[in-house]
Parts: structure tokens; C-alpha cells; sequence
């Protein structure tokens, strides 16, 4: 890992640049994909064919480019040595993706509260909100602010502790997943395992799903916590 990360601290900015476009396009590549097979494969009959609009295609587009921008500024980040991140294979990662993942969370809900609360709501997250019945590219589909919003969150976290570098990749791609499972429009899992202990506390396709139908609820991304503990939860 250390000589990976010596690779990437000496690449020029001509090839940083597109490397990570094309990794966050792969990324949504793949979470299209991906949310495609799992709906047919889940509820075939309920999932409705459906064909994404031009105007969704270019605001996944513009999300891509502005995630590539949060990308390159954590890269710019962690070059200055502003962010730091450890590397060994220790105790360490669970902990420190423990405390990113709920820290994270803590902050999204607080952020996601205040933007339905607030005149930003119309401004701003209203447009992810066209979508009552939520399908894979939604999770693209934010207003340009929103998106440099929350990557500002995450890489205010990164600048202020410094995360083992492992966490942060298994983080990612957890983050990866409840993002594409929260506007999956169906849910895989039956009722009896979302209510198994710990299960029972994380941000389910239908927890997302419930917000998108009426947004006075479910505020979380991983976990309903946060809505729990602020009288926000609407118990599935």
C-alpha cells in the first residue's frame, strides 16, 4: 500500500485528473448495473422498464465531474500532507470505519435535516426529491451545491483525523452501497431479517425509500440512529 500511495503522491495533475473521472464514471456505471440486476432479480414484476431522460443524464454528469473535483481536492489535501492517513494492517481499521461510518452519518443526517427545514429545501435538495419512487441514477441526481456540500463533510472528517487509509477504502465502498440500495425503488430484503439485531438499525432500501414518499421522515443514510434519537424515525 505505502508504495501505491507513492505512485499516486508522483502522479502529474495531466493524469490525475482523468483517472479519477473515469473512476467515479465506473462507479456509476456500475451502480447502474448493479441496481438493474438486483430489481429483476428481486421483484421483476414490480419494476417497471424505464428509460433514463436526457436531463438525468446530464445531471449525473455534472455529479460526476463534481465528484471528481471533491476527489482531486482530497488528492491536492493529502499531497500537502493536510490530510493524513495511516496504513498499517492493524486493530485500527475497524475502529477508525466505525468512527467514520457513524460520523458520517451524523453529520449527513445533520446537514440532510436542516436542508428539508430550511428555504434550501426548494433551492437545492428539492430537485433529488422529483423522484417519489426512487431508481438507481437518483443517486446522481442533486443539485451541483448539494453534491460539493457533502463532499466538503467528508473531507473536512479526512482533514481533522487521520483515518487508516484501509477504512477509508472499506468505507467507500459501503458508502457505495447504501447509496445504491437507498433508491433501489424495491426492497431485497424481507421484513424478518431488516428486524434482526443490528439490522435492524441500518438504512435499508425501505428507509430511504419511506423518505422519498414523505420527506418530514428518515433523514439517515446508514443508519436510522440519528431519526431515532430526534424523533424523526418512521419505524417500517
Amino acid at each position: 500500500m505505502d508504495k501505491l500511495l507513492q505512485s499516486f503522491a508522483a502522479l502529474p495533475d495531466t493524469l490525475a485528473w482523468p483517472i479519477f473521472l473515469i473512476e467515479n464514471l465506473l462507479l456509476t456505471v456500475l451502480v447502474l448495473i448493479i441496481g438493474r440486476i438486483i430489481q429483476r432479480r428481486y421483484d421483476p414484476q414490480a419494476v417497471t422498464p424505464y428509460a433514463y431522460s436526457r436531463r438525468e443524464w446530464l445531471i449525473c454528469a455534472i455529479t460526476n465531474v463534481l465528484n471528481t473535483v471533491v476527489t482531486y481536492a482530497g488528492y491536492w489535501l493529502w499531497k500537502q500532507g493536510i490530510i493524513v492517513t495511516g496504513t498499517s494492517l492493524s486493530w485500527v481499521i475497524p475502529f477508525d470505519f466505525l468512527f467514520l461510518f457513524l460520523a458520517m452519518d451524523l453529520l449527513m443526517y445533520i446537514f440532510h435535516f436542516l436542508i428539508h427545514k430550511t428555504v434550501l429545501y426548494k433551492i437545492i435538495h428539492s430537485l433529488h426529491h422529483e423522484a417519489v419512487h426512487p431508481k438507481p441514477m437518483d443517486l446522481f441526481i442533486l443539485h451541483p451545491i448539494e453534491t460539493l456540500s457533502f463532499g466538503a463533510l467528508w473531507l473536512i472528517l479526512l482533514v481533522c483525523y487521520p483515518f487508516n487509509i484501509w477504512a477509508i477504502i472499506i468505507y467507500l465502498i459501503v458508502n457505495l452501497v447504501f447509496g445504491l440500495t437507498g433508491h433501489l425503488g424495491i426492497e431485497p430484503l424481507p421484513a424478518a431479517v431488516r428486524r434482526l439485531p443490528v439490522l435492524n438499525i441500518l438504512g435499508t432500501s425501505t428507509f430511504h425509500h419511506d423518505h422519498h414518499a414523505d420527506v418530514s421522515y428518515n433523514f439517515g443514510f446508514y443508519t436510522n440512529l440519528w431519526d431515532r434519537l430526534f424523533g424523526t424515525w418512521k419505524q417500517q
